[in-house]
């Protein structure tokens, strides 16, 4: 009798990965054996590339994040087993074995807030919220305010009768999404509505 093969079945193997946060110039990632790394970005030139890395006994491409600087670099890699088998007559950059292994999630927050020069105010509110949640607690409150203000922007934008409207909380439907999974997002998310309050009591105090 066959068997139905599921998704886990096809995936030989999972490695560990390292948590994230990211304050405002640093990421801190906390590796698999419980070892901290602090990563500044002041002064980085940042680029992302398609690599591989050997595991298992194969190569597996990956996505790199380079965050160049004398005398080393660093690398933040997404976990190979979510990439295809690479031959060996292909031809990519090598992942370094010190590689620091990301959630494909928290690589794409990370690697999006590098290359985009790390500017909150150049961020979208669903950018904002998915940055959120690798942020420190102290970055998730800037987060929010941010995001607060950008969501106050549109809903007085909007308003008027020949308008369609939008709600503050529409505006912040990302941060709720985001907040279901992880309490970074919940932060920002609170943050977020605490501003709005304060802004518009501001607002019609004028």
């Amino acid at each position: 009798m066959g068997r139905t093969a599921l998704y886990r079945d096809l995936v030989p193997f999972h490695t560990a990965c390292a948590e994230v946060q990211l304050d405002a110039e640093i990421v801190i990632l906390r590796m698999p054996d419980g070892r901290p790394r602090r990563l500044s970005l002041d002064g980085v030139e940042a680029l992302t590339i398609d690599g591989c890395m050997r595991a298992q006994d194969e190569r597996r491409f990956v996505r790199m994040l380079l965050l160049e600087r004398s005398p080393a670099n660093d690398v933040l890699i997404t976990p190979p087993e979510h990439g295809a088998v690479a031959p060996n007559v292909v031809r990519l950059p090598e992942a370094p074995k010190d590689a620091a292994i990301l959630e494909p999630t928290a690589w794409e927050a990370l690697a999006d807030w590098v290359i985009g020069g790390g500017r909150l105010a150049a961020c979208t509110i669903v950018e904002l919220a998915r940055l959120s949640t690798i942020a420190t607690s102290a970055f998730a409150v800037l987060i929010g305010e941010v995001a607060a203000q950008r969501a106050l922007e549109l809903a007085w934008v909007s308003r008027g009768p020949l308008r369609g409207g939008i709600d503050l909380d529409t505006a912040l439907d990302p941060f709720v999404a985001a907040a279901q999974h992880s309490q970074r997002a919940a932060e920002a998310l609170v943050s977020a509505f605490s501003h709005a309050a304060g802004a518009t009591r501001r607002r019609r105090l004028r």
